[in-house]
């Protein structure tokens, strides 16, 4: 008879194995590598269904059947997205994304079926134990003594297939990005609508420079210094921009923070999976992150991946919702592919200083702080005086972890265009699923407000949480701002009325006399 992939003969103690059609199938989906198509993109889904497999979290090389062993695993609802397959589809399709979501879906289904039959098998050794325990024949006994032990070898061979098909399953799926707010235009970044704009384009009755020019007259920087030194795309400050920098930084901090968020310096180097659970592909061809050899550690590109980690594997009161943090740190990209003369100058360098802001906050509030977020880099910038609008990015223009994002870009008069200064981005539970960030409901009573990793006090079930990013301060694209905008006809440069106070009081930067 013909029993879970196993030829049993009716007689006792010939039991011969075969493998299954099941078993044979999943071996070839295994070794069979994954189509792909368009550009790269990263991972996400909405509820989160946890695979039934053990030893498929860790790090560790590739397994049997070719299937590369992923270092961590993102709480992905796989039953939701087949559920909601032509949705997916259309969303992956917008965002110009190379998920293969057919190769997910079938991996998926080889998955569960693959999964109820060592289920079967489970049950049926399980019955065949329970058969030796009374007193019987030696022929019967030693009949399912053999069963046994033909059952516990199949059940190994296939336990070893679906792990390594949850490897595959969870590698692939990570390629899908998030899901897309409704009212995010859909097409390339010209698509891309403006939904605000602040001032207008000053009106220079003399010959205007840019921001290099102005800088080497003001004797502000050095680029041809730092490319002796580190490469080119790295400067030096001096003089007054090393104040006007600081100057930038403590300011925001300050302002950010009377919002109630809660100022950090993060580390600027973190472990490569912190920045793959953030959305970002340290390995990828053409990445914008600078990896250390022989580690598994990275160069940040921003403060939004130490500050995302900073919670990594927790489970948070609702009370402490909403966490709001105001970060400052360096930043350093390759700008892998960046040339020409619109990234000339300060425009677009492999470091710079950044103040960053961060929210962890409950779901059904992160569309409320996304506003709040655009709205605060609004008011910073406004109150500088810089011309800038507020664009809604479209769908093209989306990296894998944003659920919709606001972008601004400043006029930069030098330069002779607008040029992005900030971003703020609700990423809803996209991180959060990979970072393990959970929060448990608040019961009736309160409960306690610590923070800190391990399982929080409540009751319920636990929830992802959203988190959301924004930009405060780009430094050197600011620099760039206020030399250009506010240059003066005798080669000076007046400095926003806001940053005086961090400045000493130094209201105008002067030429220096020769």
């Amino acid at each position: 008879m013909l029993t879970c992939g196993r030829v049993l003969s009716s007689s006792a103690g010939t039991t011969t194995a075969s493998f299954s059609p099941l078993r044979t199938l999943t071996r070839s989906l295994l070794r069979r590598p994954p189509p792909r198509f368009l550009s790269s993109s990263s991972a996400a889904a909405a509820t989160a269904v946890e695979l039934d497999t053990k030893g498929g979290g860790g790090a560790g090389g590739g397994g049997g059947g070719g299937a590369a062993r992923p270092q961590w695993k993102a709480a992905i609802d796989f039953k939701w997205i087949r559920d909601n397959r032509d949705a997916v589809a259309a969303n992956i399709q917008s965002r110009n994304s190379a998920a293969n979501l057919d190769l997910v879906l079938q991996l998926y289904d080889q998955y569960l079926a693959l999964q109820k039959e060592v289920e079967r098998l489970r049950a049926e050794r399980n019955a065949v134990a329970n058969k030796m325990k009374g007193k019987l024949d030696p022929s019967v006994r030693q009949a399912l003594v053999e069963e046994g032990k033909n059952l516990k070898e199949e059940l190994i061979a296939l336990e070893e297939d679906l792990v390594h098909l949850s490897d595959k399953l969870q590698l692939e799926a990570q390629s899908i990005p998030n899901a897309t707010h409704p009212d995010v235009p859909v097409g390339g970044e010209e698509s891309s609508v403006v939904r605000k704009e602040v001032g207008s384009q000053r009106s220079f009755n003399f010959t205007i420079k840019d921001h290099l020019q102005l800088g080497k007259e003001l004797d502000l920087f050095d680029f041809d210094a730092a490319a002796e030194v580190s490469g080119s795309k790295f400067y030096y400050l001096k003089n007054e921009a090393v104040l006007l920098e600081m100057a930038l930084v403590n300011w925001a901090i300050s302002e950010v923070s009377k919002k109630g968020f809660t100022p950090l310096i993060t580390p600027e180097i973190v472990r490569s999976s912190v920045v793959e659970k953030c959305g970002f592909q340290p390995r990828a061809q053409n990445t914008q992150v600078y990896s250390i050899d022989d580690s598994d550690q990275c160069l940040i590109g921003t403060a939004e991946i130490p500050v995302g980690g900073i919670h990594m594997d927790s489970i948070l009161p609702e009370s402490a919702l909403p966490l709001k943090y105001v970060a400052y740190s360096h930043c350093f990209r390759t700008e892998a592919g960046a040339a020409g003369a619109a990234t000339r100058g300060l425009y677009r360098v492999h470091q710079f200083s950044k103040v960053e802001m961060f929210i962890f906050c409950r779901p059904e509030e992160s569309d409320k702080w996304h506003e709040e977020l655009i709205t605060i880099e609004e008011d910073l910038y406004a109150s500088l005086g810089l011309h800038f609008k507020t664009l809604d990015m479209a769908t093209g223009d989306l990296g894998a972890p944003a659920y919709r994002k606001f972008d601004i870009e400043a006029w930069m008069p030098g330069l002779d265009r607008y040029g992005e200064i900030s971003s703020a981005s609700n990423c809803t539970d996209y991180q959060s699923r990979r970072l393990s960030i959970r929060y448990r409901p608040s019961p009736s009573e309160s409960p306690p407000t610590n923070t800190k990793k391990g399982k929080g006090a409540g009751s319920g079930p636990t929830q992802f949480v959203h988190t959301l990013n924004a930009t405060a301060v780009a430094v050197p694209r600011l620099i760039v701002c206020i030399l250009e905008n506010f240059q003066q006809d005798d080669g000076s440069i007046v400095i926003p009325e806001p940053l005086r106070p961090f400045m000493g009081g130094l209201e105008v930067l002067s030429p220096k006399s020769k």
